[in-house]
């Protein structure tokens, strides 16, 4: 049926004959391609998991025995999410549901002893993450072969000074180099590891954008969520710590 409205009367769209029985049941036998609204609902769907896990985790006052196991399980499970060829929307709920357990015991902990310091890691994490798209989205930061080059080798070298500071301090003893010990270098390494592992979020928005562009298979949406998840995951722990180095 044709619309009444003349604005249209001119559309493609319009002029176009209804598809044929075959034509539709050959639509229909098609795979169906990867879409940014797809990517938008199993993020979503993944990360209400994580928040009701975590809430159920902070009510029932987890022990770190628990946490602790839940932190293991949730490891696992993100290496071989990694490693699978094959995205399994499974394996990545269930990644979703152990990590929340994870969040939920650590955050309680954490508001025991800075009262707030939950919500203030949340809203400091969304804001993060809603400043970061909105850069992207405005044409601000792109994922161009310098920026990722930079931002790649910046976050790999933090994670190995990480690396050589908890070394160092399981050899040694002590803080290691200091990276954690709530002190001046402390707070600077947290906020540099903070910036660039922020920085990592426009090079998901782009390699999402570059899979909707090729036609991958709608069940990649589960695997951008799962990319997304695990940075917003580590994204909120190391903003707690930060806003702790301050309330001390």
């Amino acid at each position: 049926m044709e619309s009444s409205n003349p604005v249209f009367g001119n559309a493609p769209a319009l002029k176009q004959p209804a598809p044929s029985v075959a034509e539709l049941e050959e639509m229909l036998r098609a795979p169906q391609r990867l879409t940014m609204d797809a990517v938008v609902e199993k993020t979503a769907l993944l990360l209400g998991l994580v928040v009701l896990t975590g809430g159920l985790a902070w009510v029932a006052d987890v022990g770190p025995g628990l946490a602790m196991g839940a932190a293991i399980v949730g490891l696992v499970l993100a290496l071989v999410n990694i490693f699978k060829r094959q995205v399994s929307p499974g394996l990545v709920l269930a990644y979703g549901a152990v990590e929340g357990v994870f969040l939920g015991a650590v955050s309680r902990y954490m508001n025991e002893v800075y009262s707030g310091i939950a919500v203030q890691a949340a809203v400091g994490t969304t804001a993060i993450f809603a400043a970061v798209l909105f850069a992207y989205k405005s044409g601000r930061l792109r994922a161009t072969p310098r920026f990722t080059k930079i931002v790649v080798g910046a976050f790999i070298g933090l994670f190995a000074m990480l690396l050589v500071h908890y070394l160092a301090a399981w050899i040694g003893g002590g803080d290691g180099l200091g990276l954690r010990s709530g002190g001046g270098v402390a707070i600077l390494f947290s906020l540099a590891f903070i910036v660039v592992g922020s920085l990592t979020f426009v090079l998901d928005f782009d390699a999402a954008e570059r899979m909707v562009e090729a036609g991958v298979p709608a069940r990649e949406a589960w695997r951008v969520a799962f990319g997304l998840t695990v940075t917003l995951v580590w994204l909120y722990l190391e903003v707690m710590r930060l806003i702790s180095y301050f309330r001390d």
